[in-house]
């Protein structure tokens, strides 16, 4: 998959996933050396998400998301969690990427995608 796939996909997703009421794509970039997006949806149970990303071309027709943001608030406007890779916890383990929970407590994370995000929403939703 090439970004301008993965771009496709996503919006195929920000479409068809049940968790997503409403969704505006706020920019998007398709270029043959950077791609970006960046999008508001507004789930089920009246929580947003905000989330960006950078994707690049790697070897053989593959891709790398290289920068990423998401920010999940309840209705009221407050942080829930933020998922980010920006490289300002280096003493975390797994080092830029981490996680502000909702306490400002700040964890170690993965790397992540919107596919991820989403999922992870869902399975935090239908406790």
């Amino acid at each position: 998959m090439n970004p301008v796939e993965y771009l496709s996909a996503v919006k195929s997703l920000l479409l068809n996933s049940p968790l997503v009421v409403r969704h505006q794509i706020l920019r998007e970039y398709e270029g043959l050396q950077k791609s970006y997006i960046r999008a508001r949806l507004t789930l089920t149970d009246e929580s947003t998400l905000e989330f960006s990303e950078y994707i690049e071309p790697e070897a053989q027709a593959q891709f790398k998301i290289t920068d990423y943001s998401f920010q999940w608030m309840d209705k009221d406007g407050h942080q829930i969690r933020r998922w980010d890779n920006t490289p300002h916890f280096p003493k975390l383990e797994n080092f830029p990427h981490h996680i502000h929970m909702r306490a400002d407590d700040v964890v170690s994370g993965q790397p992540v995608d919107i596919f991820g995000v989403l999922a992870e929403i869902e399975k935090t939703i239908a406790q």
